[in-house]
């Protein structure tokens, strides 16, 4: 993925109005950003910890979703795996992950969900650059661009959803 600029991430929204998109908190990084080894830019609202968001290159161009994330569930410690990356977290390293559709459907209060990890760094899992901790890749026999082609698939449902 290269850089982006604040404007193109903004003009990305599909599930919010522009003023929404205005409004949005921005990570404060942006260029100093891995953004050779990102497949997608994820990052977390510093003023509302339940609020994510998602911009990535599609064959249409760029596509952001903002994305609600589901309260904590408390009970047995659990390892999770993202649905996106397949990476395996314990606890709230995993969370559901809810977008707004786009358009009529998203007025009428439909949305989709999946599963992601909490910090929004599937990239680097994927390519090493972030630990897991134990157990957290399986090992596979997949080459590193076959889980890339298989994480931008899966993100690729994910967004042919929200925009659906």
């Amino acid at each position: 993925m290269g850089p982006l600029t604040e404007r193109e991430i903004r003009a990305s929204f599909v599930n919010c109005t522009k003023g929404e998109a205005k409004r949005l908190a921005l990570p404060g990084d942006l260029s100093t950003r891995p953004w050779d080894d990102l497949d997608f830019l994820g990052w977390r609202d510093p003023a509302s910890p339940q609020r994510a968001y998602l911009v990535t290159e599609t064959g249409d161009g760029l596509v952001g979703v903002a994305l609600r994330l589901a309260s904590s569930s408390a009970g047995q410690p659990r390892r999770s795996m993202c649905s996106l990356c397949l990476t395996t977290h314990p606890g709230d390293g995993v969370t559901l992950m809810t977008a707004r559709k786009a358009g009529k459907s998203g007025q009428q209060g439909n949305s989709v969900g999946a599963y992601i990890c909490a910090d929004l760094a599937c990239s680097l899992y994927l390519r090493g650059k972030k630990d897991a901790g134990p157990g957290g890749r399986l090992h596979e026999s997949l080459t590193l661009e076959e889980k890339i082609e298989r994480t931008t698939a899966k993100l690729t449902g994910f967004l042919g959803r929200v925009v659906g």
